[in-house]
């Protein structure tokens, strides 16, 4: 297997001149390293190429310490001494005093393929942002996990933009950070000037599996590759009273809830032969987030066949699958400023009135091939790689 360069590696060597003299910015987290784990951060501070004179952190924090939903604070970076400014406070993105001093901002930061994913929104802010103080903006490119080819699930519905979702994109949308990020800037007039250190050796075919790297969970819920592959799916289980697997093993992967009965739930989802996939009754106990210190019983996702699995549709149909085995006990989560956490996550809340409905999953796939149809055509443009 020949392992893919990625676009911060190679911006030490084919790209260097992109840095050289210039006092840079850095967008990063703990998942900005590259296949010997150093840290783009850590280079850059190093080179004699550049002058690292700010960090700034997403979601999670520029090293990671902290959970989903935490608010950071600016301070030094502990290992570099620079400023490192939060992006997950007091603001999305970086005001005019963040950015003194920057000539050139760079993003390097592993993405997971789907559109409720914060990482996404830290960029095109952060690129509107830099658009508006004059600095051009670099993104180092990193792979898809979930492979570069399929797209699947319905187009958000402006009116439900939030951080989980801020743009008309499908859940998975196919591209890579560096192609996404020359979507938004063209699609939706960010105005940054923006370029894309692409990498060499990546397919668009290629999994996380396929690329020969190693994986750095860019999140504390994202511990594996595999994780990536069943999130565009049971994500939405955020937005429901079930636990989907945060305080486990397996965030993600498994769900469920103490009124559960695991085995009769693997079974309805068995009795759908979901391609792909397969159901295993499980227990579990969450050491955090809800039912925390609670027995839970559900399921885990195993995927058998990456190139038939649509997490979507599994996602929703075992959601479909608890709302008709317990009507009683299942519930929506609660709303907040008016607007369910499930109709953030779904970016719409068609989705959510159908469910109530009991309305077949196929009837809701069926509504939103137009629009996947019409984002293909408008993704086609932006596909950098074969």
């Amino acid at each position: 297997m020949n392992r893919v360069q990625l676009g911060c590696e190679l911006l030490f060597s084919s790209a260097a001149h992109t840095i050289r003299g210039r006092r840079v910015g850095l967008i990063t987290n703990h998942s900005g390293v590259d296949s010997q784990f150093r840290a783009t951060a850590d280079k850059l501070h190093q080179s004699q190429l550049c002058e690292l004179v700010a960090l700034y952190g997403p979601e999670h924090g520029i090293r990671g310490a902290a959970q989903d939903g935490e608010k950071i604070d600016n301070a030094a970076d502990p290992y570099t001494g620079v400023p490192a400014y939060s992006l997950y406070g007091q603001s999305h993105e970086p005001d005019p005093t963040m950015l003194e001093g920057v000539e050139l901002m760079l993003f390097d930061i592993q993405d997971v393929g789907a559109r409720f994913y914060t990482y996404l929104y830290t960029m095109s802010l952060s690129m509107a942002a830099c658009a508006k103080a004059g600095i051009p903006f670099l993104v180092l490119d990193r792979p898809n996990p979930i492979g570069g080819i399929k797209i699947a699930g319905n187009l958000l519905d402006p009116n439900f933009a939030s951080f989980v979702g801020l743009y008309p994109i499908p859940v998975r949308y196919g591209l890579t950070i560096g192609e996404i990020a020359r979507l938004f800037n063209q699609e939706y007039a960010l105005g940054a000037e923006l370029g894309v250190v692409a990498m060499e050796g990546w397919k668009r075919s290629a999994y996380w599996r396929d690329t020969g790297l190693p994986w750095v969970p860019p999140s504390p819920n994202m511990p594996s590759p595999e994780t990536a592959v069943v999130y565009p799916g049971t994500c939405f289980f955020e937005g429901t009273n079930l636990s989907e697997g945060r305080g486990t093993a397996k965030p993600f992967e498994q769900f469920g809830a103490p009124f559960i009965d695991g085995a009769r739930l693997a079974g309805a989802l068995s009795d759908l032969d979901l391609p792909g996939a397969s159901f295993r009754p499980v227990y579990f106990q969450p050491s955090a987030s809800k039912y925390a210190g609670e027995i839970c019983q559900g399921v885990q996702v195993h995927v058998l066949d990456h190139s038939t699995f649509d997490p979507i549709r599994t996602g929703f149909e075992a959601l479909a699958a608890v709302y008709r085995l317990y009507p009683f006990e299942f519930s929506w989560h609660i709303p907040q400023g008016g607007i369910h956490n499930f109709d953030r996550l779904a970016g719409t809340d068609l989705i959510r009135s159908a469910l109530d409905q009991n309305i077949p999953s196929a009837e809701l796939f069926a509504c939103w091939d137009e629009q996947l149809q019409s984002f293909a055509e408008t993704r086609r443009q932006y596909l950098a790689y074969a």
